[in-house]
């Protein structure tokens, strides 16, 4: 009778190893998701409200880092101008990187939480 008892304690234990183990697996999954996807996916989320309310007048930075104002939208492409020369570039809606106003809003946040540390 002492042998079966003997026998089962080492099972009851390696039952909670492979318990903890998963705990941890699914620990690590939870801080990949908050700390990596998520952020990810909001900023994936604002870029595109960005680049669907683009309008005439806006000026843009193109991933290529061409600044100019836009004269013209359409459903997939900008048309814009680039300095004193007017000369006219047309992209795809994705090649925007950042507009004016998001950029003056970022830098406004960035100046609020530097105010809110001191």
């Amino acid at each position: 009778m002492n042998l079966f008892l003997t026998a089962a304690a080492p099972a009851a234990g390696a039952g909670t190893g492979s318990a903890s183990m998963l705990v941890m697996l699914v620990l690590m999954f939870a801080v990949f998701y908050f700390f990596f996807i998520r952020p990810e996916n909001k900023k994936k989320k604002t870029v595109e409200a960005m680049r669907n309310s683009l309008s005439v007048g806006d000026e843009i930075t193109t991933i290529g880092a061409m600044t100019g104002k836009i004269v013209q939208v359409t459903e997939d492409t900008v048309t814009f101008e680039t300095g004193e020369d007017r000369v006219r570039i047309q992209i795809k809606k994705w090649g925007v990187s950042t507009t004016a106003k998001m950029e003056a809003a970022e830098a406004e946040a960035r100046n609020a939480k530097g105010r809110g540390k001191k």
